[in-house]
């Protein structure tokens, strides 16, 4: 873990108490993952109809990752896109959906779990790693949907 981390954990982890959410961490992705999207027509409203729309796309599959990626665009206003990673070259065409790229580097995360126990759970949690210092100012606020628990981890790209 950078060391940056370590003294910002001990002065930022008790910075508030929920049962779900976890101490904030930091993780390197070494790759870049390619995703495919639908774009929610308003924020937060609109992103049930987004994330219903992308799921009947495609099958399940525990080894497909899902994410949530929104971010300020259009005079500051935010946009969410309900997102799954292309499992094969063409596959986001064929779909006739938009594509983008997650950036590898370090994030920094909170993981939520039960997230649907606590809706604006992952709310707290982006506006906590909104007050890192730091991050990268093209990035996403992601939240990565883990298909095996209930759990979503909440994370912004640093700028490297």
């Amino acid at each position: 873990m950078l060391s940056f981390f370590s003294n910002f954990k001990e002065k930022y982890t008790p910075i508030f108490e929920c049962k779900y959410i976890t101490k904030m961490e930091t993780m390197r992705m070494d790759e870049d993952i390619k995703v495919f999207y639908v774009t929610a027509i308003s924020f937060p409203d609109g992103i049930p109809d987004a994330t219903k729309k992308l799921h009947g796309l495609f099958p399940y599959s525990k080894e497909r990752k899902i994410f949530g990626l929104s971010r300020p665009e259009n005079n500051g206003k935010i946009v969410y896109r309900a997102a799954a990673e292309e499992m094969e070259e063409g596959e986001a065409a064929r779909l006739m959906c938009e594509t983008l790229i997650i950036k590898k580097g370090i994030y920094v995360y909170l993981l939520v779990d039960d997230f649907r126990k606590d809706m604006m759970g992952i709310d707290r949690a982006f506006k906590k790693l909104l007050q890192v210092p730091d991050l990268d100012p093209d990035g996403y606020c992601v939240e990565w949907y883990h298909s095996e628990k209930e759990s979503v981890r909440c994370m912004i790209r640093l700028n490297e």
